[in-house]
């Protein structure tokens, strides 16, 4: 779509970019959704793409992925055999309502911060125990825990002209053993629910996400994997006002999905059977 009330694109913005913030400006990564409908708020462009972020940096204490990674270029990373999560990193790009020419555009910060129900990455970094840098217009910086992110449909913690630089993933939810469970109405289509549970290598914890079915995401924490009963409790406690209702599912369809594919993950966890 043209954005016909946009005056200036900032092809090669200062390395913090921020600092040059003004009302009417909007940051440009791979713009999928940018351009996909009208902006008549906006006037200028500042693209961080220009900025050459590491899309992917392996350290000794995890991974830390640039908030302008494509998603092509985290499905095609090839994990360390030690990372065992690294099957999520791919389930979550497949988990994408779009076509492979999307990917060679989208990033991973875009989708987090567009903070929408579906959003996979999202999942993937909730699940995984990830914190968010986040720059300020002012020069400064805050971490904060993924968890925390997103608030509500299409809202988060973000001030105006703040800027999610990069994601960090500890390496310990990197080691760690991976069920997932995803429903969508059609093959393709917006994911309804989709669930991730994790588990330390040689432990008996259980640590739950929720997104999807959910306006943010829910994690539920267990030290030793809980019965059947107490899992659909837990399920259960989840605030109404939290379940997401919209043409994919009503509040009541996600959380009965939601109390199936968790006790299907339990299952899976205990017995260490992965998929």
């Amino acid at each position: 779509m043209d954005l016909n009330t946009i005056t200036e694109v900032v092809r090669r913005p200062s390395e913090r970019p921020g600092t040059d913030w003004r009302e009417g400006d909007a940051w440009l990564a791979g713009g999928t959704w940018l351009y996909s409908v009208e902006q008549p708020d906006l006037r200028r462009l500042i693209d961080l793409t220009a900025l050459g972020w590491e899309p992917l940096v392996p350290t000794d204490r995890g991974l830390e992925i640039g908030a302008t990674c494509t998603v092509r270029d985290l499905y095609a990373f090839p994990w360390p055999v030690r990372w065992t999560a690294g099957v999520l990193f791919r389930r979550s790009c497949e988990a994408f309502l779009s076509s492979f020419k999307v990917w060679n555009a989208a990033t991973v910060g875009g989708n987090i911060c567009m903070s929408l129900p579906a959003g996979p990455m999202i999942t993937l970094t909730v699940a995984l125990e990830a914190r968010y840098e986040l720059w300020a217009p002012d020069g400064s910086v805050r971490f904060v825990d993924a968890l925390d992110f997103v608030t509500g449909d299409h809202r988060n913690i973000l001030a105006p002209g703040e800027i999610l630089r990069r994601v960090t993933v500890p390496e310990h939810a990197l080691r760690a053993r991976v069920a997932h469970r995803r429903f969508t109405l059609t093959r393709l289509g917006r994911s309804t629910v989709f669930l991730a549970g994790t588990q330390q290598p040689g432990g008996h914890d259980l640590l739950l996400t929720i997104t999807a079915g959910t306006t943010r995401p829910v994690r539920i924490a267990f030290d030793a994997v809980p019965d059947a009963r107490t899992l659909r409790r837990s399920i259960d406690a989840v605030p109404a006002d939290v379940w997401f209702d919209d043409p994919n599912g009503t509040p009541d369809h996600r959380r009965h999905l939601t109390r199936h594919f968790a006790e299907e993950i339990r299952r899976e966890l205990t017995a260490g059977d992965l998929t």
